[in-house]
C-alpha cells in the first residue's frame, strides 16, 4: 500500500532544464507557430464558414496550451523557492514571452470583438459547440476592449507594471524573517510556522504571534502599501479611466461572467448576516472560559486544556482520499493522480510561496498543487480545499483550455464541497467531545471563508474609492479597522493593531475583488451538499455535471439548470441557515 511522504514536484512533464537546447526548442516552436498565426490576418472574413473559424480557434487552443505550458514551469519553479535569482529571472523571461506572444495573435480577439456584424456573429456563435458561450461573452465585454496598438501598448506595460509590482510585493513579503520567543528561546521562523501559534492554547502565544506578523508589515508599511495604492490606481486607471467600467468590481464581475447584482445580493446578505457569527464567537469566549475574545483569540483551539491533534502527512492524504471515494470513486481517482504523478509540493521551507494553490496549466496536464503541509488539522482540510480544485480541473478536463476553467465564483465550489466531504467522514469517526472541536474549528472555518472573504471585499470596495480620491496609508488603515468593528460587532474586541493587516491579504495584491469567490463558493457548496444529504447518490451525477462544465456557461445559467437561483437573497439566505443551525448544534453539545 502507498505511503505519501513530504517533499516538491516533477515539473518535468512541462519542461526539462530551462538552459537546456529541448527548452530552447519549445520556445522556438511557441514563437514560430504564433508567427504563423499572424498570417492568417489578411483572411480574417466575417462570411467565413463555420469549420474554417474553428480551425482558426483550433490554431489558438494549440498556441494557449504551449505557453501555459513554459509560462506554468516558470511560474511554479517561481513558487517553490521566490528567493531563486535563476527562478525569478525565469520568469521574467517568461512573463514577456507571454506578452509577446498575446501581442501576436492579439488582432483575432479584438477582430472577433469589436469587426464582425451581429449577424455573421450570431451565425458562428451558434456552430462553435461548448465555445458558444465564452464567444458570446467576449462579444459582450467588446466595449471595454481598445484598438490593437493600443492592446499591445498594456501587454506589454504590464509586465514591468503592474505584473512588476505584484512580484515585487511578493519578493518582499515572502522574505520576511519573524523572530518569535518561545519559551525562553528566541526562534527565527517563517510566516506559515509563525501562523501556528496564532491557533495556539496559550493566549499569550497568540497575542504575539499575531503581533509578530503585524509588526513586520507595520514596519514595512510604507514600501507595501505604496505598492498597494498603485495596484489599485492602475486597476483605475486601466478599468474606468481607459476601459470605462462602471466601478473597480464591475471590472471583475463581468471578467466572472456574473452580473453586478447576483455579488450585491451575496454582499448584502453576508452584512446581514454577521449577527450569526458574532453569536458563535460569544459562544467560543465561553468555550474558553474568557469573559470576551479578542481578536488575537479567533482562531484559537475550541477546547485550550486538549491538546490539537496532529495529523501524519500520509494518513492525510489517505483520509482525503477516502472522503471523496465516499461520495464518488470518480473523484478520488482525479485526486490520485495527483500524486501517483507527482504533481503536489508539501514540504515547508524557507523561500516557498506561503498558503497554498491549485494550478492548472492545460486539459491535458494533471494539476499541480502547493500546500506547506505542518501537520495541523487545518493542513488536513486545505489539502482537502486544494485537491477539490484538481477535481474540478479535471472533471473538465474534455472541455478547450479556453473554456477549462470554471469562472472565479464556481472555482471554489468543488475545493469547499471536498472539505465538506472530509467534515462529514472525520465526524462519524470521533466522540462528543472531539466532535464539539472540530465542530468549533469548522464554524470557524466558514467563518474565514464566508464571512471574512465578503468583509473582505467591502473594505475593497471602499479602499479602492479613498485610494482614487488620494489618501493615505493611515487612511486605509483606519477604514480596514472599521470594516473589523463591523464584522465583529461587540462579540470581540478588536486592538488598533489589526488595522495594518488589509497589507498581509495576498489576494488584494494579486487579483482584486477576488475574495467575494471564496463567500460564493462555500454558500453555494452548502447549498449543494445539503441537497447531497437529502437526495444521496442520486445527486452525484448533478454534481459532477456542474463541475464538468468548467467555464463553459455563464454561472447564473448553469445554476438555473439545477434550480438554484444565485440571484436572489432568499438562495445565499439559505447558506446562513445551515451555519446558524451548526451554531445551534454547538451549543447543544457545550
Amino acid at each position: 500500500m502507498s505511503q505519501y511522504q513530504l517533499g516538491t514536484w516533477d515539473l518535468s512533464e512541462l519542461a526539462k532544464n530551462p538552459k537546456s537546447p529541448a527548452f530552447q526548442k519549445q520556445i522556438q516552436e511557441l514563437e514560430n507557430q504564433a508567427k504563423k498565426f499572424e498570417k492568417i490576418k489578411s483572411k480574417l472574413d466575417p462570411k467565413m464558414s463555420s469549420k474554417k473559424f474553428m480551425e482558426m480557434l483550433s490554431q489558438i487552443e494549440e498556441i494557449s496550451e504551449k505557453m501555459s505550458k513554459i509560462g506554468g514551469y516558470a511560474s511554479l519553479s517561481y513558487s517553490s523557492d521566490t528567493q531563486s535569482d535563476e527562478a525569478t529571472s525565469l520568469m521574467t523571461r517568461m512573463s514577456k514571452l507571454g506578452s509577446d506572444i498575446s501581442n501576436k495573435i492579439l488582432f483575432f480577439d479584438l477582430w472577433w470583438k469589436t469587426q464582425i456584424d451581429e449577424k455573421n456573429a450570431k451565425r458562428l456563435i451558434k456552430d462553435a459547440g461548448e465555445l458558444s458561450e465564452y464567444l458570446a461573452h467576449k462579444r459582450l465585454i467588446a466595449k471595454y476592449s481598445l484598438s490593437e496598438p493600443e492592446e499591445r501598448i498594456i501587454n506589454t506595460l504590464d509586465v514591468t507594471g503592474i505584473s512588476a509590482l505584484v512580484k515585487l510585493y511578493d519578493k518582499i513579503t515572502n522574505a520576511f524573517e519573524y523572530q518569535m520567543k518561545i519559551g525562553g528561546k528566541t526562534k527565527k521562523m517563517t510566516r506559515e510556522e509563525l501562523t501556528n501559534y496564532v491557533r495556539d492554547t496559550n493566549p499569550k502565544i497568540r497575542e504575539t504571534a499575531y503581533k509578530t506578523i503585524l509588526g513586520k508589515y507595520n514596519e514595512n508599511k510604507g514600501v507595501v502599501g505604496e505598492i498597494y495604492q498603485n495596484i489599485v490606481l492602475n486597476w483605475k486607471d486601466e478599468g474606468i479611466d481607459i476601459r470605462g467600467y462602471k466601478t473597480p468590481i464591475s471590472m471583475r464581475n463581468i471578467g466572472n461572467d456574473v452580473d453586478d447584482k447576483t455579488i450585491e445580493s451575496l454582499l448584502a446578505v453576508c452584512k446581514k448576516n454577521a449577527p450569526v457569527f458574532q453569536k458563535f464567537f460569544v459562544q467560543k469566549a465561553k468555550m474558553l472560559k474568557m469573559k470576551k475574545l479578542r481578536r488575537y483569540d479567533i482562531y484559537a483551539p475550541a477546547a485550550a486544556n486538549i491538546k490539537e491533534k496532529n495529523y501524519s502527512y500520509n494518513k492525510s492524504v489517505k483520509l482525503v482520499f477516502e472522503s471523496l471515494g465516499r461520495f464518488s470513486s470518480t473523484l478520488e481517482d482525479f485526486a490520485r493522480k495527483v500524486f501517483n504523478e507527482n504533481h503536489i509540493d508539501s514540504s515547508v521551507r524557507q523561500g516557498k510561496r506561503d498558503g497554498a494553490f491549485c494550478s492548472t496549466l492545460t486539459p491535458k496536464i494533471t494539476p499541480y498543487v502547493l500546500v506547506n503541509f505542518t501537520g495541523k488539522s487545518r493542513d488536513v482540510f486545505t489539502l482537502a480545499h486544494e485537491l477539490g480544485h484538481a477535481v474540478h480541473s479535471q472533471a473538465a478536463q474534455e472541455r478547450s483550455i479556453l473554456v477549462q476553467d470554471a469562472p472565479l465564483p464556481l472555482a471554489e465550489t468543488a475545493s469547499t464541497f471536498s472539505e465538506l466531504l472530509l467534515y462529514d467522514n472525520i465526524s462519524d469517526k470521533i466522540s462528543d467531545d472531539e466532535k464539539k472541536i472540530m465542530l468549533s474549528e469548522k464554524i470557524d472555518d466558514l467563518y474565514a471563508t464566508i464571512l471574512r472573504q465578503s468583509f473582505f471585499t467591502i473594505f475593497e470596495v471602499d479602499a479602492h474609492k479613498q485610494i482614487g480620491e488620494g489618501t493615505t496609508i493611515d487612511e486605509i488603515s483606519k477604514t480596514y479597522l472599521q470594516n473589523l468593528k463591523q464584522q465583529f460587532g461587540k462579540s470581540v474586541d478588536v486592538t488598533d493593531d489589526f488595522a495594518i493587516e488589509w497589507s498581509c491579504i495576498p489576494h488584494f495584491y494579486h487579483t482584486p475583488f477576488y475574495c467575494y469567490a471564496y463567500s460564493f463558493g462555500n454558500l453555494l457548496a452548502l447549498s449543494l451538499f445539503q441537497r447531497y444529504k437529502k437526495e444521496g447518490r442520486d445527486f452525484v451525477p448533478a454534481y459532477i455535471d456542474i463541475l464538468a462544465a468548467g467555464g463553459s456557461k455563464k454561472p447564473e445559467k448553469l445554476l438555473q439548470e439545477h434550480g438554484l437561483d444565485i440571484r436572489s437573497t432568499k438562495f445565499w439566505q439559505e447558506g446562513f441557515d445551515y451555519v446558524s443551525k451548526q451554531v445551534k448544534t454547538l451549543s447543544s453539545l457545550n
